[in-house]
């Protein structure tokens, strides 16, 4: 698919965010370099000075172009979220929502939406890596004709804190210690399980990070939350609580955790190259939007606080209605002006969508605005390219910081005759936004309800959705979090005041592993479970799963036939050996070698096909593909074997070799190993 076609459109066949952001891009290539002024320079390597041993001039405004732009090339990076990453794409609507929103973006099946979006982790700084156990963000900003709707989700049901009040309390435990400002995109220290164990609404959150959920595959593979709910609102004037969902479509996916430490070392931009890859390649990223609907009337029904924002909605009672579906087709050309200065704030709605009395929601109202005007220095912020609105904006706000507008009217107030009384306001009948008219009553307070103090029911739950080894894999997060911990006293308390509440076995064995006593206490007698939770039962496919190739010269047409198997799968195939170049198969056919044994690792991709081969130092290359075969088996990835591959993995009574596929003497080779990619891991290896 060219880039044309593969651009999202509108009824004009136009994507018209795209049109937009054409105006503003600029090719420097080419072209001779001037000044910011226009003016032609004719030298750009030495300051202009008194004699070629002599002091600079202070009249060298060319040099002073030059640096002064330099140091003020960057710009506070974001609080929370720093390390991001964009692209954009399209939203298509599958059937008309009008029975509940009047939001024009949801009212007919095909229309479709120019997007931008932004994947984030919260505790690193910008220079931080992509693997670390942490929260995510998915930010989607579309560019609807009604105006900019800003979706805001993360990778998990709940939130850390109830109340927009507690969330600076949090993100300050959260983040490295002021006096060392270590750790760098951790929690694994005393701060933050200071904060858990004495915040009981903070242990849900976390008990989510610490299972698989916090450790992401990829982007691609990425669920995620609104969290917070909202209201759509019809054209009679009807609301109806609402929640977001985004599902990937190639199912949600995890790393083990020490493949997330060790590829945080290999490779920082691991998730940011895998999403530029995929879309390169053609294998757009697409994501499912889910609504879950609950009508007002029916805002006491459940054993949970709808507006609660640290418990989720399970599936299972408000089921998941699929209205649309986000495909990512294009990469950003630019890091700083297309995801850097992207801006997102909860209340950028249309007509239709509204907001409930969740706590958080209505702090979030306040702070994006204040975090944006802060951040990108001034409230013209919306007047970047990539913030601009498709549709036409006019207000009579004026000047500030970087104004790009030339505003050319007489007034700029309201009301006024002199202009008659124009930027004009809309009723809602023909467009205009209304404020859902939800009633209000009550005492002001500074206090919580109590429907939201259930703090255990909801983990409980969680802990006995998962399958054992997603089980095993949480209490290994726990073990290595709170072992980090140095304040033994604060270790005994995340023990005592929390995990025992939601399963008192799980609790005693990180007790143990973490050197404190075993809680005396048991958790909350709870014994339901969701299949929607656990991770077991997510979509899998082979279909942008990476093969690393173990390959030498020597290989036959099997080889040539499993590789073309693999690719017609849609599977990404990466040639590895001991040097750069070609191999030569036995038939003089040559295949090009993308990484070598030093510049890749068996942690950067999922599965591996093993053909060996001959090489010029053989010991040593028998010796590079046996340690990566060992490194995939001991973390459950499918493995093929070539013919030739055979003699780098053999039976034992102390293996069971499952999920490695054999080729000799398998004319289903291709299938199988197909399938077992599919499957990814194969947690009954022994």
């Amino acid at each position: 698919m060219d880039e044309k076609s593969s651009r999202n459109q509108n009824s004009d066949n136009r994507d018209v965010k795209q049109d937009q952001l054409d105006q503003f891009r600029v090719q420097d290539s080419g072209e001779p370099m001037t000044t910011q002024e226009g003016k032609k320079r004719s030298q750009d390597q030495d300051q202009l000075k008194a004699g070629i041993r002599g002091p600079s001039l202070r009249q060298d405004y060319e040099f002073f172009e030059k640096m002064s732009h330099f140091v003020h090339e960057e710009i506070p990076e974001r609080v929370v979220h720093a390390r991001g990453y964009s692209a954009y794409g399209e939203f298509e609507c599958y059937r008309s929502m009008k029975h509940v929103t009047k939001a024009g973006f949801l009212q007919e099946a095909g229309k479709k939406t120019p997007i931008t979006v932004r994947f984030s982790t919260v505790q690193g700084a910008k220079g931080s890596y992509d693997t670390a156990r942490d929260l995510r963000c998915k930010g989607v900003k579309l560019y609807t004709e009604e105006g900019n709707v800003d979706l805001t989700t993360i990778a998990m049901p709940v939130l850390i804190n109830q109340d927009a009040m507690k969330f600076p309390d949090a993100m300050h435990a959260y983040q490295a210690k002021q006096a060392d400002d270590i750790p760098t995109a951790s929690g694994a220290h005393d701060r933050f399980w200071d904060y858990v164990a004495n915040n009981d609404e903070a242990l849900h959150m976390v008990l989510w990070i610490m299972s698989d959920r916090g450790i992401l595959r990829s982007y691609r593979m990425m669920e995620s939350w609104s969290i917070n709910t909202y209201l759509f609102v019809n054209e009679q004037d009807v609301a109806t609580f609402v929640r977001y969902v985004w599902k990937p479509v190639l199912g949600v996916h995890s790393l083990l955790q020490d493949e997330a430490l060790k590829i945080g070392g290999l490779d920082p931009d691991f998730h940011r190259k895998d999403l530029r890859e995929a879309i390169d390649k053609g294998a757009y990223p697409e994501y499912e939007l889910g609504v879950q609907l609950i009508p007002m009337e029916d805002e006491f029904k459940f054993d949970f606080d709808v507006l609660d924002p640290a418990k989720f909605w399970p599936e299972e009672l408000v089921p998941v209605q699929m209205i649309g579906k986000l495909t990512l087709n294009r990469n950003i050309d630019n890091y700083f002006t297309e995801s850097e200065q992207v801006a997102f704030n909860p209340g950028n709605v249309v007509p239709g969508i509204d907001f409930s009395n969740d706590p958080v929601l209505q702090g979030r109202l306040m702070a994006y605005r204040e975090t944006q005007n802060h951040r990108l220095g001034s409230a013209n912020y919306a007047e970047l390219p990539i913030n601009r609105s498709v549709c036409p904006f006019h207000n009579n706000q004026r000047r500030g910081f970087m104004r790009q507008r030339i505003d050319v009217d007489k007034v700029n107030y309201h009301e006024n005759s002199l202009a008659n009384n124009t930027p004009y306001t809309v009723p809602p009948e023909e467009g205009g936004y209304k404020d859902y008219p939800g009633k209000v009553e009550g005492y002001k307070i500074r206090a919580r309800s109590d429907s939201f103090k259930d703090y255990y029911s909801q983990p409980r739950i969680f802990w006995n959705s998962l399958t054992p080894i997603e089980k095993q894999h949480t209490i290994e997060g726990l073990s290595y979090q709170v072992g980090k911990v140095k304040s033994e006293s604060v270790r005994q308390q995340v023990v005592d005041k929390q995990l025992v509440h939601v399963d008192k076995e799980m609790a005693s064995i990180v007790a143990d592993n973490i050197g404190v006593n075993r809680p005396t206490g048991s958790n909350v007698s709870v014994s339901t479970s969701y299949p929607s939770l656990s991770q077991s039962n997510t979509p899998r496919y082979a279909y942008t799963q990476k093969v690393g190739v173990l390959i030498g010269d020597g290989f036959g047409n099997e080889v040539t036939n499993a590789l073309n198997d693999l690719k017609q799968n849609g599977v990404f195939v990466v040639i590895i050996s001991d040097r750069l170049g070609t191999v030569t198969g036995s038939g003089g056919s040559e295949l090009k070698i993308d990484e070598t044994f030093i510049t890749t690792s068996p942690y950067l991709v999922d599965s591996l096909y093993v053909v060996g081969g001959s090489s010029k130092h053989q010991a040593k290359f028998d010796s590079q593909v046996t340690e990566y075969v060992h490194t995939a088996y001991q973390h459950y990835k499918p493995i093929g074997v070539a013919s030739t591959g055979q003699p780098y993995i053999q039976a034992s009574k102390n293996n069971n070799l499952a999920g490695v596929v054999f080729a000799a003497n398998n004319s289903n080779f291709g299938e199988e190993f197909v399938s077992a990619i599919a499957e990814q891991r194969f947690w009954n290896r022994t």
